[in-house]
């Protein structure tokens, strides 16, 4: 365990700003609006948040970005590059460690919708030396490519271990995989994070594309999205421009080793800059809503949501810095090289740590919000991550964020009249003709006439509707104003063309 620094470590603020158009994003979905400024509040409370971050946890250097509607809204750069050196910049080269891991993802997502490979294939397919693994037992299943994508081989959790094989070389990586490994339970039983398992994928990447992993990266997503400084290899970064790494020990700084790029660079080898980052970031939000036109980033609309898709075993904990006397937790699973989680504020996250000998870095996204924030530091596993979801809760409690209305498919509508005419009726006839055949199975028309006769005693004659809350394209929560209260209940249409009703539900509410 690290020694706590004392508080008065070097730290200096070099500035914050509120911007529009300084980072260069990816090109917006057609239904983004033009950033607006952030409320005040809401600009005062994310610096307050990232200032407690350094005083409980000082670092050398610090940046950090929001984003909204596909541009930089926020951003600032403290500290240091170096100690005593020159100050941060928004082109900064930080390690951002295991944030890498969704690059990797979405590299093996690319190959698979480009038919050179599947995510069900053994990874032994793609990775020979593993074919001669000994499983824990004569019953474990066979490691997919799936398992490691989600972290589910059954390969032991190997921080910090995994961060210093970053050297490895091929030669020396494909003895390692051939000797094997032992086993920290059978596989697809439960998720335990493995660097290992992602440098396996780095692996898979170089043998299916046909070319060096990093080279594959480069060309297939840094380079279509403008992230020029972006690199695996730490030499190749301009002298002057790198955030050098540092761990507090002894009482003061000490400066971490630089480790080349080598076979482990999949799991968390990225060098990237704030500027680049953010146009990565911007690319990630602009999958979202799937609507039509034609896919014009590196990847497709459709590939990126996947990553959001949670695929294994849900772990409940409560909110990362959330206020005192919160109530709501995360119920978090591991998508695919990001951490998905509903939150209470931002609806569907998407979320990612990187710790690293000498850095620290944290990334949220809520996609169906258009909002995201990042955050890079040049301290030893110290991410903020605490500051960069307050930075989000931040925007949602000033009202900077607008939370998208699902659209109402007209059916609905007028399914819903047919239902308010059937109730005021007190017999089914109105619905003639929109009913599914399991309908009057379920319960016969007798039985609907006295149940409408039953809801009219609690809440009378229901005079008008609010407006539908759909759930879905085929289903929808509504609520009638009535005599005596109000009227709750859920149209639910069948899977048939056209589409009719299978279950209409009612729930009264007396005043």
């Amino acid at each position: 365990m690290l020694h706590q620094p004392r508080r008065s470590a070097p730290a200096t603020f070099v500035g914050l700003t509120v911007l529009s158009a300084l980072l260069v994003a990816a090109p917006l979905p057609a239904t983004a609006q033009a950033v607006q400024p952030l409320p005040p509040a809401a600009v005062v409370e994310i610096g307050d948040a990232f200032a407690k971050f350094r005083q409980r946890t000082p670092v050398p250097g610090l940046v950090y970005v929001v984003i909204k509607d596909g541009k930089a809204a926020l951003s600032a750069m403290q500290g240091v590059q170096t100690i005593g050196g020159a100050p941060v910049t928004l082109d900064t080269r930080f390690r951002i460690a295991s944030m890498s891991k969704a690059f990797t993802a979405l590299a093996i997502l690319k190959l698979r919708d480009d038919g050179k490979l599947a995510l069900d294939d053994l990874a032994e397919k793609h990775v020979p030396e593993m074919r001669g693994w000994k499983y824990p037992t004569s019953d474990a299943p066979r490691i997919r490519i799936r398992d490691l994508l989600a972290h589910v081989s059954g390969m032991v959790t190997d921080d910090p271990w995994g961060d210093r094989q970053q050297v490895l070389t091929e030669a020396e990586f494909s003895g390692m995989i051939a000797a094997g490994v032992p086993w920290s339970r059978v596989g697809q039983s439960q998720h335990e994070y493995s660097n290992f398992g992602y440098a396996l994928l780095g692996r898979i990447v170089s043998n299916a594309s046909g070319k060096p992993y990093q080279a594959y990266i480069r060309d297939t997503i840094l380079r279509p999205l403008g992230m020029t400084a972006s690199t695996y290899e730490v030499s190749e970064v301009p002298k002057g421009k790198l955030a050098i790494g540092y761990r507090w020990e002894n009482e003061r700084w000490v400066e971490e080793p630089s480790m080349k790029d080598g076979a482990f660079g999949a799991m968390g080898g990225l060098v990237t800059t704030a500027n680049d980052y953010a146009k990565w970031v911007a690319f990630l939000l602009s999958a979202w809503p799937a609507r039509d036109g034609a896919d014009t980033g590196p990847v497709k609309r459709a590939t990126v949501r996947e990553m959001a898709q949670g695929l294994n075993f849900v772990r409940i904990a409560p909110r990362n810095g959330g206020p005192e006397g919160d109530k709501c937790v995360h119920a978090i699973a591991y998508g695919m090289g990001m951490r998905v989680t509903p939150d209470c504020q931002l609806s569907l996250t998407l979320s990612h740590g990187g710790g690293y000998p000498g850095y620290g870095s944290f990334v949220v996204l809520a996609p169906e919000l258009g909002i995201a924030a990042f955050g890079f530091a040049n301290r030893t596993y110290q991410a903020p991550a605490v500051p960069v979801w307050q930075s989000l809760w931040a925007l949602a409690k000033a009202g900077a964020v607008t939370r998208p209305e699902k659209p109402l498919n007209p059916l609905l509508g007028r399914m819903q009249d047919a239902a308010r005419a059937a109730y005021a009726a007190g017999d089914l006839k109105p619905l003639d003709g929109k009913l599914a055949m399991n309908f009057l199975m379920d319960r016969s028309p007798e039985n609907w006439a006295k149940e409408f006769g039953r809801i009219k005693a609690l809440v009378g004659e229901c005079t008008t509707a609010e407006p539908l809350a759909p759930t879905g394209n085929l289903s929808t929560a509504f609520r009638w104003t009535c005599a005596k209260g109000k009227l709750d209940g859920q149209i639910l249409l069948a899977p048939t063309n056209p589409p009719t009703i299978q279950a209409l539900r009612f729930v009264p509410q007396p005043n």
